[in-house]
């Protein structure tokens, strides 16, 4: 497989015809929120264009991430449980929350053709023109420009939101910004850490020698203390879709830049007898797996996208190929490398991609899992509170119900071990997502709605982030932007009364108790007639 064949970003040339496109919204982003906001928007009748910034549609979601972080599958409403009835049809199971790649991708591709979804891909945003307030046209690099009368940004990084100069946060506050308990720097009992003492140096038991790699020099007086504010964002990594049907199997690649030195404290940790790093490989459909982090050292790649958030194209680029050899390297190195125990070895090539998934990109998935970057600061932030329901949002939009999940942000030494930094896993129940934080404040924009890059701390973020609720909130923000456009009026000035009558109409959830649980696919037959 040539690498040629996946990337982030490749500079636009100038087009000699560029497009002016005029529609009643602009999407900037097509994941999963920016498609369900399109569906819902066509359903009104309203016309809508997506632009997306690479060729991949639908984001994590058709991009191996098949093995649903739901939390509870009753708090999922709207297009999102159509989403899921649809898999649980193909298969021919109720319930069905996890799916192959190239089902999820069909279902999508289903929407676009029925909706007749208007998706210009490669258009890599360069410019936004704001008058009075207002977002009125957005310009790409290859002269492409779009105009609407509201904005949606449902890109994973919030880059429209950036470029139009609304207000975001990049990192983890500390817990005394917004009175919170499990957000800022984390050195309390985690999960996803080193279960044993691993000498960190090149060289066992010599600092001069060198840190191995992957590990960040940290002065330890820089390391801060639990709470304290820093710029770290939690580890990215592929979702990769795994095989072992021998008619399906492609042997893992060896990618360019093939390094084994990367995998050095891997190794050490192995041969003190711990071995996890592929434990969380999600059984899926037709025997496949969903295979993500687990254990102290595994597919994140911790400490290495801090620049990815703020990063140019360029900058960014150069951090998704990094991400991709050390994913595939992992692998590669796990099943070839003569210094890992044999029985490790071939467990490991038991598997291997799935040669039905991704074939444009040589089976290998074409996203990377972007799990936390920009952040909109709004008059309302979601925090930990929110998620703990000691703060209930009044302005409900739909529910998450995830646990609280950042993955490890930092790895250095302390008292000359290993330490991950930064794993925090904390139960929840439903709660509901404020409607003022998908939007900004009046006086940045009136005419914006963000549905992946919320206003909320990092640490909120950490359940909000799940496909399920991108897609819910998607819906949402189409609801908002029909009354909008119908009342002529901003976002921030739509009446909550009237957004939350039209948001149950098309099957939103907005509160949480118990009587709630009834058969979630039953409900949506009730719902949608069908």
């Amino acid at each position: 497989m040539s690498l040629e064949q996946l990337y982030y970003y490749r500079k636009s040339e100038k087009l000699d015809n560029p497009k002016k496109i005029e529609r009643d919204v602009i999407i900037y982003g097509a994941t999963v929120g920016g498609i369900t906001a399109a569906v819902q928007l066509r359903r009104y009748g309203l016309s809508v264009a997506i632009t997306e910034f690479g060729n991949h549609i639908g984001g994590m979601t058709t991009s191996g991430l098949s093995a649903t972080d739901l939390g509870s599958e009753y708090a999922v409403g709207g297009l999102a449980m159509e989403f899921y009835k649809e898999v649980s049809s193909f298969y021919g199971k109720p319930k069905e929350f996890k799916f192959e790649p190239k089902v999820a991708r069909s279902i999508i591709q289903n929407w676009i053709s029925e909706y007749g979804l208007e998706i210009y891909k490669e258009q890599h945003l360069e410019s936004v023109i704001t008058e009075n307030g207002a977002i009125s046209e957005i310009i790409m690099e290859n002269g492409n420009s779009f105009i609407g009368k509201v904005f949606i940004d449902s890109s994973y990084e919030g880059d429209l939101m950036a470029k139009t100069g609304v207000s975001y946060a990049v990192g983890r506050e500390s817990n005394s910004k917004y009175h919170e308990i499990y957000n800022g720097i984390q050195f309390k009992e985690q999960h996803h850490k080193f279960e044993t003492w691993i000498d960190p140096y090149k060289v066992e038991g010599i600092p001069e020698s060198g840190l191995l790699y992957g590990i960040d020099d940290i002065n330890l007086a820089d390391l801060g203390y639990n709470g304290k504010e820093d710029n770290t964002i939690q580890a990215y990594n592929f979702r990769i879709c795994l095989t072992k049907d021998k008619e399906k199997k492609v042997e893992f690649p060896k990618p360019n830049n093939y390094d084994p030195e990367k995998y050095q404290l891997l190794l050490r940790y192995i041969l003190t007898g711990h071995w996890d790093a592929m434990k969380l490989n999600t059984p899926l459909p037709n025997n496949k797996w969903d295979l993500n982090n687990f254990g102290a050292f595994s597919t994140d790649y911790i400490g290495k996208n801090y620049e990815w958030p703020d990063g140019d194209y360029e900058t960014r680029e150069k951090i998704y190929q990094d991400h991709l050899e050390y994913n595939m390297g992992l692998l590669y190195f796990l099943s070839n490398d003569k210094r890992v125990p044999a029985k490790i070895r071939e467990e490991v090539s038991q598997f291997g991609l799935a040669k039905d998934e991704f074939v444009e990109t040589g089976h290998w998935p074409p996203q990377l899992y972007i799990r936390e970057a920009r952040r909109m600061i709004s008059d309302y932030v979601m925090i930990d509170r929110n998620c703990l329901k000691q703060r209930v949002a009044e302005d409900s939009i739909g529910l998450a119900s995830y646990h609280m999940d950042s993955h490890n942000c930092r790895r250095f030494v302390i008292d000359g071990r290993v330490v991950n930094e930064g794993d925090v896993e904390i139960a929840v129940s439903p709660f509901p997502i404020s409607y003022r934080s998908i939007r900004p404040k009046a006086e940045e924009c009136s005419n914006l709605l963000v549905p992946v890059a919320v206003s909320s701390s990092h640490i909120a973020f950490g359940s909000i982030r799940m496909e399920p609720v991108f897609m819910i909130i998607g819906q949402s923000t189409a609801v908002a932007a029909m009354i909008a456009i119908q009342n002529d009026i901003s976002v921030q000035n739509i009446d909550y009364k009237i957004l939350s009558e039209e948001l149950e109409k098309v099957g939103q959830i907005l509160r949480w108790d118990d009587s709630i649980k009834d058969d979630p696919i039953a409900r949506m037959e009730a719902t949608f007639g069908q």
